[in-house]
């Protein structure tokens, strides 16, 4: 059966749950502990990354996008999964700070830790759609191309939400075949990091440390393609991330 898009581009709720019968994904109210956590959570990155210094890559430096002097066109930001804890400080500083009307939104997971996830997000003032490959994959698409058309940004971890780290799932040019918005390959370098022992190897910045971001140039995928040429810009997208990717 066909879905139809949603009336309002805001999420249905802060958390969800699988429902065991129909398979649909119900919204349910985070624990108040989890929302003071999140807000935590919130508070420290903004700390770490009021003593971090960004700048941009010498080489992959494709910011044109965000040009204070032209309207805001809607992008695919594509970051890896242990990249997260400054992409958010890496869009006010790079997008929203020279074209401060920009809005985006995130594709959480659609576990119940993603509904904390959501409310960080909702503290940077961003908003969430729920899912991921593995569960409400097929909405969240849906719903992300109803933001799109709103002029939205759109972020996602196309490693995520349990990898293999640095592996492209198709996803990301299932999303950008159907909205028609470029792909802009985004990551990160730390002069001086904690890695955590997770699947992804989760960064975490030292204070004080340079963040250099990379911005690689937008990427168009065709909206029409055969599976086989999918899976060649699958593995054309995840070479550029590759690229532009030091640990």
């Amino acid at each position: 059966m066909k879905q139809n898009p949603p009336d309002s581009p805001h999420p249905p709720g802060p958390s969800y749950s699988d429902g065991k019968r129909s398979g649909i994904v119900i919204p349910k109210h985070l624990s108040l502990w989890q929302r003071i956590l999140a807000y935590l959570i919130y508070l420290i990155i903004r700390l770490y990354s009021a003593t971090i210094r960004f700048k941009l890559h010498p080489q992959y430096n494709h910011t044109e996008v965000f040009n204070p002097d032209t309207p805001p066109k809607p992008v695919i930001f594509c970051i890896w999964h242990n990249r997260l804890f400054l992409c958010l400080s890496c869009y006010n500083k790079f997008a929203r700070k020279p074209q401060p009307t920009r809005r985006m939104v995130g594709i959480t997971s659609a576990s119940h830790d993603g509904g904390m996830v959501s409310k960080v997000l909702e503290h940077f003032q961003v908003d969430s759609v729920r899912g991921s490959s593995h569960r409400r994959g097929g909405q969240a698409l849906v719903e992300m191309h109803t933001f799109a058309q709103k002029g939205y940004d759109l972020a996602v971890t196309p490693d995520g939400p349990r990898g293999p780290r640095y592996h492209i799932h198709p996803g990301v040019i299932t999303l950008a075949q159907i909205t028609g918005l470029p792909i802009l390959p985004i990551t990160y370098t730390l002069s001086r990091k904690y890695t955590l022992k997770s699947w992804d190897k989760f960064q975490i910045p030292i204070p004080f440390c340079t963040c250099t971001v990379s911005a690689g140039e937008p990427i168009y995928i065709p909206r029409y393609l055969k599976d086989d040429e999918r899976e060649q810009w699958r593995q054309k997208v995840n070479q550029i991330m590759l690229n532009q990717t030091q640990d």
